[in-house]
């Protein structure tokens, strides 16, 4: 069972989440609403927070105390496409960093509708390949996202992979976004136990984002991609997301791919379920195991390398 802190953040979320009908929400009213919220999320402490540009993108390096020094976290926000920030995703992803004892990058690429696919990816990619030119190599670097930044880490690794990039040692994907044709089944079965969203709501952000024939791209929807050659990923998504097939799916291609995919559904929970990691045990834990997995992969690529 799902402990009391998390049924309340539920509660709480759910609310907020059923009053935007999103056939006629307004994004760039949403985009401030989020933000406006964000001014409460206050970043781990014992975390420095720089606010810099990579590769013509604004960012955020969060660095924890005696952070490794020579590895990152590249960590590419959620939020449909559409809106999300280093603001709403601060929190977060220093918590994770903290939890890793390495530094992390939240860059900020462009956004939908203004900037359509592929202009998110390019960014992503070009974020990658600085940090290359920084002097990092592939095995000093963690790959990670959630929700829509999960599909641009996985788009990421295709791309990296086929253009004979160093790939990075390792990926972590929350509650991924891999396919926004829709086809998961859990859109269906899921579609009254999502606390958050319903399947209408991710037809518009698609919308959105891409032209009806590109949503099947594997740079759009990665889990029609293929999944050989790349590094071990590690995924954890709520058991109640309508978003759940996205995730079980590409890692049964991932493992038929002969890779190595750590695949964790978590009872009870929703989308993205470790933002809450102020308020809501699970997502602790679940930050925590995210911390163990980084330090591992490094590890891993450390001796790879010697």
């Amino acid at each position: 069972m799902t402990s009391l802190r998390a049924r309340i953040a539920r509660r709480i979320s759910s609310a907020w989440f059923s009053r935007i009908d999103a056939k006629t929400a307004d994004v760039k009213a949403i985009r401030r609403l989020w933000h406006a919220g964000s001014r409460v999320l206050w970043a781990a402490p014992g975390v420095r927070i720089e606010r810099s540009e990579l590769n013509g993108l604004q960012a955020e390096w969060l660095t924890p105390r005696q952070a490794r020094q020579g590895k990152i976290i590249l960590y590419l926000h959620g939020g449909g496409y559409v809106m999300g920030s280093c603001a709403t995703h601060r929190q977060m992803v220093s918590y994770i960093a903290k939890a890793s004892g390495v530094q992390a990058l939240l860059p900020e690429y462009r956004l939908a509708p203004e900037h359509r696919f592929p202009a998110a990816i390019n960014d992503c990619v070009g974020a990658y390949r600085a940090l290359l030119r920084k002097g990092y190599k592939g095995g000093d670097i963690i790959l990670a996202g959630d929700s829509a930044g999960g599909g641009l880490a996985m788009a990421t690794l295709f791309v990296l992979r086929d253009a004979g990039d160093a790939l990075p040692a390792a990926a972590f994907l929350l509650s991924p976004w891999l396919d926004v044709s829709g086809d998961g089944a859990s859109m269906k079965t899921h579609a009254d136990r999502d606390p958050w969203f319903k399947p209408e709501h991710m037809d518009v952000l698609r919308e959105y984002y891409c032209d009806d024939d590109e949503k099947r791209d594997s740079l759009v929807s990665p889990v029609f991609g293929d999944f050989a050659g790349l590094p071990p990923v590690y995924i954890q998504v709520g058991e109640d997301e309508i978003l759940l097939s996205d995730s079980t799916r590409a890692a049964e291609r991932i493992e038929a791919a002969g890779g190595a995919v750590d695949l964790e559904i978590w009872p009870g929970l929703w989308h993205v379920f470790q933002a809450f990691v102020h308020q809501v045990p699970e997502a602790r834990k679940a930050v925590a195991k995210l911390g163990d997995y980084v330090r591992q992969n490094l590890d891993a690529g450390d001796r790879s390398e010697t």
